[in-house]
């Protein structure tokens, strides 16, 4: 019975993004498309993309293209052609969420369905299995029992989860506040983030119940102490958001978990789905790079924690509280060094985010650049971590991949064998008569010693054996030729042998889709799109609401997280029997009901403009 594989998957915005998630242990890298990716500003050339690819197939380490927006028809064609090219240089994956680019002939590459479509029942996900997807990336909002239910209807599919990184608060696919307030469409890529803007909570009498807070901002997600739930409820690739992020973000965030789940696949006798073994040369802490504090979603089926209510902004790493106050330095109660460059941030006494850096440290006693704001009791947290941060840019990580060689003799001379971690093999022979060493332990040890001298290639040297019937006299510079000779081989063997998946879609399938309707959710803005579904008995379509719907009055937002409980002003919580829907305000005056779905712990958001209010 083969290993199942387990995969670490990281984000990349460039090429040298992706080059430090992979020193740091990344299974695997999805990468922006050259065009008509979720995140417009982190595209990329074909020419990038290729060199990304060259550089990970080393590793065995597999790269997903995103091109996970919707689609006009006029669009369709340019898309076909990138993914053509794409298919060229060799990817492995492709993420999409227009059904419309399942019409079009497709290259041989593994169809991955993008959390964008709203990967969230079993029916759906069934669905998908059934015509052939590869993968599909759950959405954020599950539980541990709802992955398990989607596992237990799509026993094939491979399911893939969201560890780490940024929360949108709507659930995957289905925000349109974007588009409806400023024209910018999350599902074309454009999202102008509202949900990380100043609101006020007011009920249907006009009460305000919280004035200019990020009401709609989450926590950053981090399920690092629910991997061995993840894996037994049948998850296969653990996914880290974040193809904006730096270089020194990643490989933190990458090097934590590579760590975490090295343990518990050791524990479980699985195996990395990529080769070479990494060595950190730092230790990962996600609090230090960017984060805006950290929640689990409720994983667990609970509500918890959720919002940063107080700012949208990295507050990073919480370090301690002001005890004492001088005329230009304050006291820290806290065992966490801080060091002078560091930024330091804090609330005032209006919850109002403030942030200075540090010009000097004395024990606990810092000297900031500027003491506005800060009294007794403040806590303190650090936002930017310099020393952690100059550390993580000379990126001290190496990744190699373990071979064993041996030396023996061959007819007419000597060969060696080389081979893998993944039992790719080659053999050089070295023909000739030699003179047998003088000191046969120092012969061996020079042979040994040369052999193993892998520094400059993608290996590591496990062992080198030596069974010779007799021990020879070799030139230094003979040996170090022989090991170009047989490391240049065995990489060139190693290309030749990557592991490749083929493209499983079904484009004659027959499977029913769960629903025989679709609204302006369904997300269809072309007649590719169209026909797709009405193959797989859809009938009745709203357009998208991109093509330019009257958005007044919709639903903009479905989300898990509760404003009352966020409050604490939940019905269930005893705290009110008001259930009322109510009203939220942006600055800008676009206005918004939010109603609650109490049974399931949620709310719903409907948009209403501006003109509908006067």
């Amino acid at each position: 019975m083969q290993t199942k594989k387990i995969e670490l998957l990281a984000p990349a915005k460039n090429f040298e993004t992706a080059v430090a998630a992979i020193k740091c242990g990344a299974d695997a890298i999805y990468i922006g498309a050259p065009s008509f990716s979720a995140r417009q500003a982190a595209s990329n050339s074909i020419e990038e993309i290729e060199s990304v690819i060259k550089y990970a197939n080393q590793y065995y380490v597999k790269i997903y293209a995103a091109l996970n927006t919707i689609l006009t028809d006029q669009e369709l064609y340019e898309a076909q052609i990138i993914i053509e090219n794409l298919a060229k240089i060799g990817i492995d994956g492709l993420i999409i969420q227009d059904m419309g680019l399942l019409e079009v002939d497709l290259p041989d590459i593994p169809i991955i369905a993008s959390t964008q479509m709203n990967n969230s029942t079993p029916k759906k996900v069934k669905f998908l299995e059934e015509i052939g997807i590869s993968r599909a990336i759950l959405a954020r909002e599950l539980s541990l029992e709802q992955i398990k239910e989607i596992k237990s209807a799509a026993k094939e599919i491979e399911l893939e989860c969201f560890v780490h990184g940024a929360l949108c608060v709507s659930m995957s696919g289905q925000c349109y506040m974007s588009y409806a307030a400023g024209g910018r469409s999350g599902n074309r890529g454009e999202c102008a983030q509202p949900c990380r803007k100043l609101y006020t909570l007011k009920d249907k009498q006009g009460n305000i119940i919280a004035k200019n807070k990020y009401l709609l901002s989450l926590k950053d997600l981090n399920l690092s102490e629910y991997l061995n739930n993840l894996l037994d409820a049948g998850i296969t690739s653990f996914k880290i958001e974040g193809r904006l992020k730096t270089p020194a973000y990643v490989a933190n965030i990458v090097g934590y978990y590579r760590q975490k789940l090295d343990i518990l696949l050791a524990q479980r006798q699985l195996e990395a789905s990529s080769s070479g073994k990494v060595e950190l040369g730092f230790s990962p802490d996600p609090a230090r790079t960017f984060s805006r504090g950290f929640t689990d979603y409720g994983i667990d089926g609970s509500q918890g924690n959720m919002a940063s209510i107080h700012t949208p902004k990295a507050t990073g790493e919480y370090i301690g509280k002001v005890s004492a106050i001088g005329a230009d330095t304050f006291e820290i109660d806290s065992t966490i060094p801080l060091t002078s460059g560091d930024g330091i941030c804090f609330l005032d006494s209006r919850n109002i985010l403030q942030g200075t850096t540090i010009n000097k440290v004395c024990g606990n006693i810092i000297q900031p650049q500027s003491m506005e704001y800060i009294i007794i009791g403040c806590n303190i947290y650090r936002n930017f971590d310099h020393k952690f941060n100059k550390q993580l840019a000379k990126l001290p990580s190496e990744r190699a991949i373990p071979i064993i060689m041996r030396v023996f003799d061959d007819i007419g001379g000597i060969a060696v064998d080389a081979i893998d971690q993944d039992g790719n093999h080659v053999t050089v022979e070295l023909l000739g008569e030699f003179e047998p060493a003088k000191n046969k332990d120092k012969g061996i040890e020079t042979i040994t010693r040369q052999l193993s001298k892998l520094g400059n290639t993608v290996f590591s040297c496990d062992e080198v054996k030596i069974d010779l019937n007799e021990v020879y006299f070799f030139p230094v510079s003979l040996l170090n030729n022989l090991r170009r000779e047989i490391t240049e081989a065995l990489l060139e063997k190693r290309l030749l042998a990557k592991p490749k998946k083929h493209c499983q879609f079904i484009k004659d399938s027959k499977a029913k889709y769960p629903e025989a309707k679709l609204s302006y959710m369904g997300n269809v803005l072309n007649k590719n799109s169209e026909n797709f579904y009405r193959r797989h008995g859809v009938d009745e379509f709203e357009p998208a609401a991109e093509t330019g719907i009257n958005m007044n009055g919709k639903k903009v937002m479905t989300t898990k997280y509760c404003l009352r409980y966020e409050l604490g002003i939940c019905p269930k919580q005893g705290k009110t029997n008001n259930a009322d829907d109510l009203i939220l305000e942006s600055r800008e005056r676009d206005t918004y009901n939010v109603k609650f779905e109490c049974s399931k712990c949620g709310m719903e958001i409907f948009y209403e403009s501006v003109e509908s209010l006067t």
